[in-house]
């Protein structure tokens, strides 16, 4: 479910008010909307008929002059984000323009000297390159001394494009505002701040799309309506409705023809990945075709209304034993795959400090249950939701913590929670040379790069981190001096790691709205032991029973630095020392 808009569409037909709820919106019967009146034969293939213009109107933007004129909007966009970044490392660029044309000529002073003179006119065209790139340099980047503050514009003016591309855009800035291996930190801040919000579209749609999918009129389903949306957002809008036997529940309608939006769009991103291609000096440092596949693959998953209700029912198996944790109910015979109903869910927000103080519950109590559901989910359990924003996250009347939205969960292999789990011993342990190898392990280093040269640097940049007391030391703020580490040197975020870092910097940021005084480190220290010692100690009893009976089939070795970690570990958990 997403964040409440303030948006609302009304039908032309006048209605009687059944009931109102806190928020001012109306239940209708469901008997009495236009549509559920619409009975005959004739009606019913007028609406399919109805459905089928609008979703082929969507497509037909992607067709003849729509199409070209689409392209040349997107390309326009790409490809000035791709000069912008070249210029913005044009200095390694012109390091290696140098370097080639002095073997260039090396190797032509053996040959001819006509090979000699090409070489010198081939220096001519890149000395009046540079002069040119300088140029543009200044124009989009300024000086040195207001290079910041372009950044900053050039953000601005990147987010309000993908704002206007639409749908497909705004998902792929929300992704990319996660890759500080691809922009620069400015770009990061702006896209991390991408709201998923988008005018929602008339009810005659929705109701329709309703009737399509489930194969049943929209009165036959639910007793009563509300004909305002609640929440609007680039892959659907949510209504509120009630069944017949009295359950309250959220309706989400996916939009007209997203599936052909979606491929429209991403048929446009590949031509133009295609075309960056043949200029490799221009998309190093982002790989288009790469980022589209990932995009590609995810959005699919977000948009099978099906897969997010079976999400929903293993997160919440996950947490059958917490009782301070709820999922809402899934209602299988009303959802498929671009339609989902769900128990509406009454609560506040978990930012809403006032209301939560009003009504007597803690906003730091609900903040460390919050991040200690997270190290479980991503310690202990793998599986993880992904876009843990205020919108969706609710307190409930009983002080239960309700999640909901699982469109976009992510996945952790034990290999990785492993690697994970070593990191931790490094952080707790103070030691930078550690974490500098865990990064390597973790596959931040773009393919080929050498580790020696940036071994030291992140080491100096987690030794000033980790001489600051545990409660010092920012979450957000060391992720953002990781990330122009990672811009200016061969560093990549790994795909598996762009959800948990978006999950990560979110639960930062409620966490300092709810409580002036939080720290990430210092609230997730305790609960990361707890998970960590659950977890390593599970596998080290696995390892030593199974080589005591002779079932060790891959030869795994006991790790005794590993397993005296864990021990002095355990031993002032138990104790209460050390913290």
């Amino acid at each position: 479910m997403e964040e409440t808009s303030g948006l609302a569409i009304k039908e032309t037909a006048i209605v009687p008010i059944v009931e109102n709820n806190v928020s001012g919106h109306s239940f209708v019967p469901t008997k009495v909307l236009p549509i559920s009146k619409q009975i005959s034969n004739e009606n019913l293939i007028a609406e399919e008929r109805f459905l089928i213009d609008r979703e082929t109107a969507v497509e037909r933007s992607y067709q003849g002059w729509r199409g070209y004129w689409r392209l040349f909007e997107v390309s326009s966009v790409l490809g000035k984000l791709s000069l912008y970044l070249y210029l913005d490392q044009y200095d390694i660029h012109r390091a290696q323009h140098v370097k080639q044309a002095r073997a260039r000529l090396k190797t032509a002073s053996r040959l001819t000297r006509m090979a000699v003179f090409g070489e010198k006119l081939y220096s001519i065209r890149l000395a009046v390159f540079h002069w040119f790139m300088l140029l543009l340099r200044r124009v989009f980047l300024g000086s040195e001394q207001n290079q910041e503050l372009h950044q900053e514009k050039q953000a601005v003016w990147l987010k309000e494009k993908l704002i206007e591309l639409g749908p497909t855009f705004i998902k792929i800035g929300q992704s990319m505002g996660t890759r500080p291996d691809l922009l620069p930190l400015p770009f990061v801040k702006a896209l991390g701040e991408l709201q998923d919000s988008v005018p929602p579209f008339p009810n005659e749609i929705a109701f329709a799309r309703i009737e399509k999918e489930l194969e049943k009129k929209i009165n036959e389903v639910y007793e009563e309506f509300d004909i305002e949306p609640v929440a609007a957002a680039s892959l659907g809008q949510v209504y509120r409705a009630k069944l017949f036997t009295g359950e309250e529940v959220a309706v989400k309608v996916q939009r007209p023809n997203l599936a052909g939006m979606i491929r429209g769009d991403i048929e446009i991103l590949r031509k133009v990945a295609n075309f960056a291609e043949r200029f490799p000096a221009l998309s190093e440092n982002a790989d288009w075709s790469g980022m589209l596949r990932e995009f590609d693959e995810t959005i699919h998953e977000e948009m099978d209304y099906a897969a997010e209700g079976r999400n929903a029912e293993r997160f919440r198996d996950s947490f059958r034993d917490w009782s301070n944790i709820h999922v809402p109910r899934i209602y299988w015979s009303a959802t498929t795959s671009k339609v989902i109903t769900m128990e509406f869910i009454h609560g506040t927000k978990v930012t809403a400090l006032e209301d939560l103080k009003a009504r007597n519950i803690s906003p730091e109590k609900v903040n460390r249950l919050l991040i200690r559901t997270y190290l479980k989910q991503l310690l202990e359990d793998g599986f993880f939701h992904a876009d843990p924003h205020p919108g969706n996250l609710l307190v409930m009347p009983d002080g239960r913590l309700a999640f909901f939205d699982f469109g976009m969960v992510g996945r952790i292999t034990p290999k990785l929670q492993a690697k994970m789990i070593d990191a931790f011993f490094h952080v707790v342990g103070k030691d930078p040379a550690g974490i500098a190898q865990d990064l390597i392990d973790l596959d931040f280093l773009k393919p080929g790069a050498n580790p020696e040269i940036v071994r030291p640097v992140v080491e100096k940049m987690f030794s000033f981190h980790l001489d600051l007391k545990l409660k010092e030391v920012n979450f957000k703020e060391l992720t953002y001096d990781l990330a122009d580490v990672m811009y200016d040197y061969p560093f990549r975020l790994p795909s598996n790691f762009t959800y948990i870092m978006r999950a990560l910097m979110t639960l930062e940021g409620i966490g300092i709205i709810t409580d002036p005084e939080f720290n990430f480190f210092e609230t997730a220290k305790p609960y990361a032991k707890e998970f960590m010692l659950k977890r390593e100690g599970r596998d080290l009893r696995k390892l030593v029973v199974d080589k005591l009976l002779g079932r060790d089939e891959e030869g795994g070795k006991i790790d005794l630095d590993r397993t005296w970690k864990l021990a002095k570990m355990a031993f002032k958990t138990v104790f209460n020392t050390g913290k």
